[in-house]
């Protein structure tokens, strides 16, 4: 992983190349983020940078690793003989090098994963790291580094520390082998011992801006400009989210109501103001023949857009997010609703999540939020 592979975090990139260069290494550091942010990717990142052979310095001035000489590489497949990783596991019978392959494979996808689809896809209902792990890794910092200048320790998930393990570490902090970097990744800082938080420095990881998704989006997944926007802003700055949301809709064409959700939104909303009830059975059919997924995903946006609605209405317009086209909506639409008629819309769009996921016949919860919207936005009941 290279920092030149991460959009934005400029200034972050540029205080961990700061550190390097001018030797300044704390040696046990806190890579501390929302859900599906950058830390996991600056911490790769990081380490790839520290024991790279031929740093380079970048067009924009920010140095970087070359990616080309053997400690690159080994890095880039995550398999450096200095690089120890660590990750939730089962418990005591199963160790972070057990899956050690599973999780090269997991995060060579990309980078911005987090713990629910790694305990998914390794089939756990809960992972921790247990204290075997410290135990091990005593015994591997009591050799030298094989190759590179640090010998460096990536703990992914590190609010999932067992209280034994946590401990263990706490001593390898205090009394911290030589040349040695320990990498702290984690989406809650606060579930960490407050003596492991004194004896780490922080590396504060903002989330990802809607402008920074979408790009990614458009860069790396070929998503159309309308669409990365779109999932950019249902994802709130969780890139993990919204590169899941397209990898469950690669059907995708631009005939179906899922792929202009604002669209298919807008026109629900005005067959319910004009009780059109012909048109609503229409929708309620088109809605019926989708996947459960492609559902899910057209109530997930209609909360957010209600949400939206509700900051419109109590005049917390700086918080908003929208796109031109969907501010517009809201500017519009708000006017025939109250905050009190936006609240029972939200309590019914969750209950029909919840009735989509038990499988109840999709056209019948369709027809049933339609109905009660309609009555709603004419009536106010």
């Amino acid at each position: 992983m290279q920092f030149s592979e991460i959009i934005g975090h400029e200034e972050t990139k540029r205080a961990l190349v700061r550190a390097v260069q001018t030797n300044h290494l704390a040696h046990a550091q806190l890579f501390d983020g929302p859900p599906g942010s950058a830390n996991l990717a600056l911490a790769l990142a990081f380490a790839t940078f520290v024991n790279c052979e031929d740093r380079q310095s970048g067009a924009d001035g920010l140095a970087d690793s070359c990616g080309r000489c053997p400690s690159c590489t080994k890095m880039q497949k995550l398999v450096h003989p200095d690089l120890s990783i660590i990750m939730p596991v089962a418990g005591s019978k199963v160790t972070s090098e057990t899956l050690l392959p599973e999780w090269r494979k997991f995060v060579g996808e990309h980078p911005y994963r987090v713990l629910d689809e790694w305990l998914a896809a390794v089939n756990l209902k809960q992972g921790n790291i247990p204290v075997e792990e410290a135990r091990e890794l005593v015994g591997k910092l009591s050799l030298k580094a094989y190759e590179g200048e640090y010998k460096i320790v990536l703990i992914w998930c590190a609010e999932n520390l067992h209280t034994a393990t946590a401990n263990a570490l706490l001593k390898l902090l205090e009394e911290p082998p030589a040349r040695t970097l320990f990498l702290l990744v984690t989406n809650q800082a606060d579930k960490l011992l407050i003596t492991i938080l004194s004896r780490t420095q922080r590396v504060a990881v903002q989330a990802f801006t809607d402008e920074e998704v979408a790009m990614h989006l458009r860069q790396h997944l070929n998503v159309p400009e309308k669409r990365a926007r779109q999932l950019a802003y249902l994802a709130d700055g969780n890139l993990s989210e919204a590169i899941r949301m397209v990898s469950e809709e690669p059907e995708r064409t631009e005939g179906e109501p899922t792929a202009d959700r604002h669209g298919w939104f807008a026109e629900w909303m005005r067959c319910c103001y004009r009780q059109d009830l012909i048109a609503l059975i229409r929708q309620a059919d088109q809605f019926d023949s989708l996947g459960k997924e492609k559902q899910r995903g057209l109530l997930d946006y209609s909360l957010s857009l209600c949400r939206d609605l509700f900051l419109w209405k109590h005049g917390a317009t700086e918080l908003l997010r929208l796109p031109d086209e969907e501010r517009t909506f809201v500017e519009n639409f708000s006017k025939v609703l109250e905050p009190v008629h936006l609240e029972n819309m939200v309590s019914q769009l969750n209950e029909a999540v919840f009735h989509i996921e038990r499988n109840v016949r999709a056209k019948m919860v369709m027809m049933d939020l339609s109905l009660s919207f309609s009555s709603l936005i004419r009536n106010g009941k």
